[in-house]
């Protein structure tokens, strides 16, 4: 049987299949890598720091995903050790000709460790489509900082997303049982949804936070102030630490990083912003 032209560039198209693990632990009172692994387009990199906490910069080399990619992400945390996780650059989305393109994250976080999931912005471009899982296993004493923040297309960049899916899934446990859990779905007609008062009322750019840590309560007035009217803050006592949930929104990337930023330098304690985030 004979194919058509569009089926032979399905076929033939190279599809993004990449892993990165990275495996970190205390010695000699320093956070150093124990184990790194990287496969096809996942790249792992580290800048120099003087002191904890450990940094990790992802790399995906392909440069963004479209249907049927597939990129996964695994970070585990030995006792005492601390590891910022961040990303060279926004993680693109770009239109799909067929399927989606998945994400895989897994945190692992030991007795009395810390780690903070501070990767830059995902864009997501007009008919997209993708789904991202992020699972999180914490040990008793471990604290944690995730941060997952979207932009359906840059209005400065005179981009506009009108159709696209986007999923995302959270599960984090404490000595596994559930502690967070949270699962967002939106498309095809993205635009006509954010547009709806009760959705977005127009806004294009999103970010969730989550802080697990004892500190959480005692920094949620200065977050709020940082995040404003547009979002907000709550703090719960859950498996016998503090979680402190945020949501911030905006109209364009830019408004939602001038609040974003120092936001997670709050929240990140001494390490404060990821270089890369500053440049």
């Amino acid at each position: 049987m004979l194919m058509t032209a569009s089926e032979v560039t399905e076929l033939s198209a190279q599809r993004v299949d990449a892993r990165g693990r990275l495996s970190v632990r205390k010695v000699a009172g320093r956070s150093r890598i124990d184990r790194l692994y990287q496969e096809g387009a996942a790249k792992i990199r580290m800048p120099e720091v003087g002191a904890d906490p450990l940094e990790a910069v992802l790399i995906n080399t392909a440069g963004g995903l479209t249907g049927g990619d597939r990129i996964a992400w695994e970070v585990d945390v030995a006792e005492r050790a601390s590891v910022t996780v961040t990303t060279q650059a926004c993680e693109k989305l770009y239109r799909s000709r067929s399927g989606e393109a998945r994400s895989d994250v897994r945190l692992s976080a030991a007795e009395g460790s810390r780690v903070a999931w501070l990767p830059q912005e995902t864009i997501v471009y007009d008919r997209s489509s993708f789904s991202r899982r992020l699972d999180v296993d914490l040990a008793d004493g471990a604290q944690a900082l995730i941060v997952e923040a979207t932009l359906f297309g840059r209005l400065a960049m005179g981009e506009s997303v009108s159709q696209a899916r986007f999923k995302d899934r959270w599960n984090v446990r404490r000595n596994g049982k559930p502690i967070h859990a949270e699962a967002f779905s939106i498309g095809p007609e993205l635009a006509a949804t954010l547009a709806r008062p009760a959705a977005a009322a127009g806004s294009t750019a999103f970010a969730t936070v989550l802080l697990v840590s004892p500190d959480a309560e005692a920094l949620l007035s200065e977050a709020r102030s940082i995040i404003g009217e547009d979002g907000g803050a709550s703090v719960w006592t859950v498996a016998g630490t503090g979680k402190l949930l945020a949501r911030l929104v905006s109209r364009d990337g830019y408004g939602l990083r001038k609040r974003l930023a120092p936001l997670v330098s709050l929240l990140n304690g001494q390490a404060g912003l990821p270089k890369v985030w500053s440049l």
